[in-house]
């Protein structure tokens, strides 16, 4: 390691600092305990970690502890082969682990995720880690938590002799290497499907910290309801990976956490305090890297720093964009707006947020995933906890930190600076001793980046929401809150109080639609209903209504039963379409779906918002507010992009009270182009098979182009909403 070189304004700040002065990291305040690790490492990306924690498992002898917000049992840890003799995937190796070793018990705790995340995540995890596994690897889903709340911490520990701890958990769409190389052949899911960039940080301990780090694992697993877990220390263990090299040798870790209040056990705001510790005694930079910056209790303690004259920089790297459209829609909006306020706090412009720039990603930016935070060069943390509402109260997190305190602080400070210096380095292409270097001569990060500007670098980012959005998304304390949900509160804020229903008719409403769609369940799987509901039986029955006298209310009434039964909307327009043609199956299939609308939308509006939510799950709980906050606008969308079964969307609609008229008008604008394109496309396909000839064909392939046409065209439209640059 280079010698320290203390700069300028640490010279001057040496006499009002004395290294014999109390740490800032004090047990009880604002971490659980501080215990010494003889090895400390950081690992950069999750090639580096899986490595790690594949080749520590493999030592295991006694007991293996997994903490875990997500985890997937197919993720190979090594994409290009671990060649050690064990399975690749991550619950056949464990297994084979586990087999191999007759005094070794693992022990898998997973977030019960909400049902938000149902799409994301491997199915039926319990029967793959359990049912199918060796009876000493037991594996359970953690729903031991408040409303609204996740399990969110990240740990690993092997024989209480060797401890991971960070953001990496270890599950699909993490894996990559520090090059974030374009186009990489490895970076895919458990399906084989390539994903984006992704970069995140875990640090590894041993000792005494590794130790007290299975002590949180066994009570976590505890309080989860497990059975009792082993506990046992056998100090001529050494199961440290032969090629990780430690950033420091014997050095003092302190662990600090977040728990909620839940069950009658006080809340644990260890993380929280220590960053308002860290941010408070911060003199020349306070750097972060994380994947959130949505804390308004964060943001005021760094606007109080940026106010002062002489106070520190502060350099936040966060992702360009958010995943997905919803945390872009709702935590993006919230970044927004805190990096508005630090700005207008900037008096001395000292504060950057920056995201990094990798050429040829083909518009994919960085996903900026770790949770990382450095005070000057006197304290460095790794862990789980985003700079958000929710990881400083509400979820469970950990998070390890090392001080330069004591006789060993010119060491320790000296380590502290190259571990941020890896991780710039790697954000601007260069390498750890030219970042140290220019930090060293210019005394600050922010012209340091400025100085090693390249073609990969770190780029200014100044997030902005728009207007609509901004005006839509409630403050924190919906998507982001700093306190468990109360359920009646939540009702208090989107009910009306003359909406809400009484119990026993919410009661007696849960219990004759649970009963109804049993009855509906029955009838899908042991009746000929099945069999009746496909295109050809379909068919076959809308003939029979075309000889009726009342053939136009047959018609729409059949809608409305089939609305009820949850048949596919589309496949009853393209039977209309196929059987009473353009002009005809067009009108009757737009007075069907209005009408069938309207009649799932009344059922909502009776059972009420309690009982869909809980029929449905609280992931209707977005595309209620969607619809009752936006009206008109919000159906349009919704049906032209439809994101819930036709019937699921009018019976929520019904129960967000939106106004009838609107929700109506609505449907009717957004799904008549459709209607229209789908019933005379399948009455031409329909033609074209019956009566082939040059021109049925003819006009089968120009109905093909409008339609492929107008799918651009909507596309191009969607594409510029969300990028107004473009």
């Amino acid at each position: 390691m280079s010698s320290y070189f203390p700069s300028s304004r640490e010279q001057a700040d040496a006499p009002s600092m004395p290294e014999a002065s109390p740490g800032l990291l004090q047990a009880g305040r604002n971490c659980w305990r501080i215990e010494r690790a003889h090895r400390y490492a950081m690992l950069v990306d999750a090639d580096a970690y899986f490595r790690a924690v594949r080749a520590a498992v493999r030592k295991a002898r006694h007991s293996i502890y997994i903490l875990s917000w997500d985890i997937d049992s197919r993720t190979r840890l090594v994409p290009q082969g671990a060649n050690d003799g064990y399975p690749e995937a991550l619950g056949d190796f464990l297994h084979a682990v586990v087999s191999s070793q007759p005094g070794l018990h693992a022990y898998v705790l997973n977030w019960d995720f909400a049902m938000l995340y149902a799409l994301e995540r491997e199915w039926l995890p319990i029967y793959k880690l359990e049912w199918r596994t060796h009876r000493r690897l037991a594996f359970r889903m953690d729903g031991r938590h408040p409303i609204g709340a996740s399990h969110h911490q990240k740990v690993v520990v092997v024989d209480d002799r060797v401890a991971f701890v960070g953001g990496l958990d270890l599950t699909r769409c993490r894996w990559d290497t520090p090059e974030h190389a374009n186009h990489a052949a490895l970076r895919c899911d458990s399906d084989g499907k390539p994903h984006g960039p992704f970069h995140d940080v875990q640090a590894m301990v041993d000792g005494d910290a590794a130790r007290a780090l299975g002590e949180l694992a066994r009570a976590r697993w505890r309080r989860a309801g497990g059975k009792p877990a082993i506990d046992r220390y056998d100090p001529e263990l050494d199961p440290w990976p032969e090629d990780v090299v430690p950033d420091l040798t014997e050095v003092d870790v302190a662990i600090s956490r977040t728990e909620p209040v839940f069950d009658g056990a006080p809340g644990v705001h260890e993380v929280r305090q220590l960053h308002l510790d860290a941010i408070a005694a911060a003199r020349h930079h306070l750097f972060f890297e994380n994947q959130y910056f949505t804390s308004g209790m964060i943001a005021d303690a760094l606007a109080t720093r940026l106010k002062e004259p002489d106070g520190p920089e502060v350099m936040i790297v966060s992702p360009q964009m958010q995943s997905g459209w919803l945390e872009e829609a709702t935590m993006g909006v919230l970044r927004a707006r805190v990096h508005r306020r630090l700005k207008e706090a900037d008096r001395y412009g000292r504060y950057r947020m920056y995201s990094p720039y990798i050429p040829g990603q083909d518009g994919h930016c960085l996903n900026v995933h770790s949770k990382v935070f450095s005070v000057d060069d006197r304290l460095f943390s790794v862990g789980s906890a985003n700079l958000s509402s929710r990881s400083m109260a509400l979820d469970t997190e950990c998070n390890i930190t090392i001080e330069a305190q004591g006789p060993d602080a010119a060491r320790i400070r000296d380590a502290i600076g190259r571990l941020r210096s890896r991780l710039l380095a790697e954000h601007l292409g260069s390498s750890v001793e030219t970042v140290d270097a220019e930090v060293r001569r210019h005394d600050s990060l922010h012209h340091a980046v400025a100085a090693l500007r390249a073609e990969r670098t770190l780029l200014p980012l100044d997030p902005v929401a728009s207007a609509e959005l901004d005006a839509l998304i409630p403050e924190r304390a919906l998507f982001d809150p700093e306190k468990p949900i109360d359920p009646e509160e939540l009702v208090n804020q989107f009910v009306p109080s003359d909406a809400r229903k009484p119990v026993p008719r919410r009661l007696i409403g849960i219990g004759m639609l649970a009963v109804a769609l049993v009855l509906l369940a029955i009838a899908w799987r042991w009746t000929p209903l099945r069999e009746w509901v496909n295109l050809g039986a379909l068919v076959s029955f809308a003939r029979g209504l075309d000889a009726m006298p009342f053939t136009p209310l047959a018609v729409v009434a059949s809608y409305v039963v089939a609305g009820f039964l949850v048949v596919p909307v589309m496949l009853l327009i393209a039977v209309t379409g196929i059987v009473f043609g353009p002009l005809y199956g067009s009108l009757y299939a737009i007075a069907g779906t209005l009408l069938s609308a309207a009649a799932t939308y009344g059922l909502g509006h009776w059972l009420g918002r309690e009982v869909v939510q809980r029929l449905l799950g609280k992931r209707v709980n977005h595309l209620s507010r969607r619809i009752a906050t936006r009206g008109i606008l919000a159906m349009i969308v919704i049906r032209i992009l439809p994101i819930a079964p036709f019937s699921v969307v009018n019976v929520v609609a019904g129960a967000s009270h939106i106004k009838l008229r609107d929700y109506l008008i609505g449907t009717l604008l957004g799904m008549m182009p459709g209607i229209m394109i789908t019933v005379t496309f399948v009455h031409h396909l329909a033609e074209a098979v019956r009566n082939p000839s040059p021109g049925t064909v003819a006009v089968l392939g120009a109905v093909a182009v409008s339609i492929i046409a107008v799918a651009l065209g909507l596309q191009r439209l969607l594409k510029r909403k969300e990028d107004p640059a473009a």
